[in-house]
């Protein structure tokens, strides 16, 4: 099986066994408690759902922009964000790898190798680590909530951008992860140039410039979830809706699942429940918090991949 049909396979795999699980919530609940919450949300309310989730990517796309300029690519804002929520498209392949279409549309634009470009990738997914992991502690703090397996999962995701932002650390545990099995020594090698490539980011302000755009892109993401279970009528403490937003989405990407599918979910119905929120309210939330957010951003990026795709072949054979 070729690794697109794997990747296709595995993607409606996930796919049909959430679409199962909600369907038995749902059906556990009742279609007519499920339906009546959901009609609860207005369409300007569903607006400023989606409103709140573009500051999300808006701020996250100019943080890319801070660090692509911060690395030397001679590129606009312009087109920054257009590689930034084009590369959207591709967030529900396995581990998001097929968001790394960005390193070929600036390799067409400008020249650079992917060792070169490779950390804007790294420097990209540490601040939003660092970010969401900062702001689901103050989040914890703030609501004084008990969630199982939070504080594990902030120290993992801080120690993650730890080492992600540190050249000459993760160019150790290159060299050590190489002479430890002796394999993929092309692979290590530029894992190693990679963390060499991360020099301009371990000094200055940079990134936690990046960072803070990152933690007010969250934030909204956060309040949005918050204002969907107010509007449907759910007694959650705001700070306790950012926190399972969260945990939610830091969860789910620690499965490794295509944009956290599955995982997400389980644990967002699973908090809620814990908050006393009912399943004829936490699924619904659920799954227009989902629709909101990551089905949002990935209609973004299939708009934008096209011209994203074009534009840079035209770059790339000097036809503009």
């Amino acid at each position: 099986m070729s690794p697109r049909l794997r990747d296709s396979a595995l993607m409606l795999g996930l796919l049909a066994l959430l679409a199962v699980g909600l369907v038995g919530a749902v059906t556990a609940t009742g279609w007519d408690e499920v339906r009546a919450q959901i009609t609860k949300l207005s369409i300007p309310q569903g607006a400023a759902l989606l409103a709140l989730s573009l500051v999300n990517y808006l701020f996250r796309g100019l943080r890319w922009h801070l660090f692509a300029r911060h690395l030397g690519l001679p590129l606009s804002l312009a087109t920054n964000l257009r590689h930034f929520l084009g590369g959207f498209a591709m967030t529900v392949t396995p581990g998001r790898v097929g968001e790394l279409v960005r390193m070929r549309w600036i390799k067409r634009e400008t020249g650079w190798a992917f060792e070169r470009t490779a950390p804007l990738v790294l420097v990209d997914r540490a601040s939003d680590l660092a970010a969401m992991a900062v702001l689901m502690g103050a989040a914890l703090v703030a609501s004084g909530s008990q969630i199982s397996g939070a504080v594990p999962v902030v120290i993992a995701a801080l120690l993650a951008a730890f080492i992600a932002t540190r050249p000459r650390l993760l160019a150790s545990l290159a060299q050590f992860g190489h002479r430890s099995t002796g394999k993929a020594p092309r692979l290590f090698a530029r894992i190693r140039r990679a963390a060499r490539s991360l020099e301009p980011f371990s000094k200055g302000g940079t990134l936690f410039a990046g960072s803070t755009l990152a933690l007010c892109g969250w934030l909204a993401e956060g309040m949005a979830f918050y204002l969907l279970l107010h509007w449907m009528g759910a007694e959650v403490h705001a700070a306790s809706a950012i926190a399972i937003f969260l945990f939610a989405t830091l969860a789910g990407g620690l499965t490794g699942a295509p944009g956290g599918l599955g995982g997400a979910e389980a644990a967002m119905i699973a908090l809620l429940s814990l908050e006393g929120v009912p399943l004829a309210m936490s699924v619904p939330a659920t799954v227009l918090i989902r629709l909101t957010t990551l089905w949002f951003a990935i209609l973004i990026g299939l708009v934008v991949f096209p011209f994203a795709e074009r534009l840079s072949k035209k770059v790339q054979y000097g036809l503009e």
